[in-house]
């Protein structure tokens, strides 16, 4: 046992959605203090870092409605149940971006906001792009535009916040320190 370790006493659902669910944890702190955590369960995601022969990022903008507004990020989705985070990556970028890879690497998986929720997302770096004429259709409830842009043209949209968002943003460092564009 750590020593900040916090033991659960009593574990409510509150919410059971398609995506996500909401439970209320009743905890002992490891001062011996009561407490609630409230919780979001989520099966874990996947985003791709993908780079065109011509060394362009390809981006999306989808519209986010608990922002209530577009963002540009690059192609993410999540995972199926039991499905492998490779495949999900590589099935997520040809629905969203009509692209399949030649290559697909991890990178790195990382907690979004590991104070209230366990959604872990799989980076992916995407190479060796081919477009496909009649791939996989996307969700559809997912309505998206395509964009390819050089790392540059990425940074001026990170700075007008229309690149907004953790996983994005995180790519365009990656890209940036490693030389991808």
């Amino acid at each position: 046992m750590h020593k900040f370790e916090e033991k659960t006493m009593k574990s409510e659902s509150i919410f059971s959605g398609k995506v996500i669910q909401v439970r209320v944890d009743e905890v002992v702190l490891p001062d011996g203090k009561h407490s609630k955590r409230e919780l979001i369960k989520h099966p874990g995601a996947v985003c791709v870092i993908a780079i065109t022969d011509e060394k362009k990022i390809i981006l999306v903008e989808q519209y986010r409605k608990a922002l209530e507004r577009p963002l540009v990020e690059v192609p993410a989705g999540k995972l199926e149940p039991g499905e492998e985070p490779s495949l999900c990556a590589a099935r997520e970028l040809e629905e969203e971006t009509g692209y399949r890879p030649g290559s697909i690497q991890p990178i790195q998986s990382f907690y979004t906001s590991p104070g209230f929720a366990d959604e872990l997302v799989h980076v992916f770096l995407a190479e060796q792009l081919q477009k496909v004429e009649g791939g996989l259709a996307a969700d559809e409830d997912e309505f998206v535009d395509l964009l390819e842009v050089t790392l540059e043209e990425a940074e001026e949209l990170a700075k007008k916040e229309r690149i907004f968002d953790a996983k994005t943003l995180w790519a365009l460092q990656y890209i940036r320190l490693n030389g991808l564009a």
